[in-house]
């Protein structure tokens, strides 16, 4: 049990940045912590705690306002789930859709890879799709391009 840590540690402790830290304060993700005389914040368990949950649903890309729904939801532990289902069913379909996408992206990129005559930049296949769309064998990619 950790009782009143700095910023520093509780970055260190969550896996958190202390600007991230700082951030989700400001927007009002975690509560301000209470100070010390030196006006240093200090950090409880129980902050700890929720940053851990707040990286945790970042890491599984939940957007912020879905974030703070869940954490409203976890204060509220006597609430029916169905919001909680609602959020994580959304998230799930777009992970799903991002998987198809860059199923396409890998095709099309093996096409390239597998079209190239590994000649000269004249005769190049990648450089040729690359430089026209419409030799793409397919346009479901488009989204999975930032990764």
């Amino acid at each position: 049990m950790l009782d009143g840590v700095s910023i520093g540690e509780a970055a260190k402790h969550s896996g958190v940045k202390a600007p991230t830290i700082r951030y989700y304060e400001q927007i009002g993700l975690l509560a301000a912590p209470p100070r010390t005389q030196g006006n240093r914040r200090s950090y409880g368990d129980a902050n700890l705690r929720r940053l851990a949950f707040i990286r945790h649903a970042r890491q599984l890309g939940f957007e912020i306002e879905a974030i703070r729904t869940l954490l409203t939801l976890q204060d509220n532990p006597s609430q029916p789930c169905a919001t909680a289902d609602s959020i994580a069913k959304v998230r799930l379909a777009e992970v799903e859709q991002r998987i198809r996408s860059l199923t396409a992206l890998k095709a099309e990129l093996e096409l390239m890879v597998d079209g190239c005559s590994h000649g000269h930049v004249a005769t190049c296949r990648v450089i040729e799709v690359l430089a026209d769309h419409g030799q793409c064998a397919g346009q479901k990619h488009l989204s999975a391009g930032r990764v």
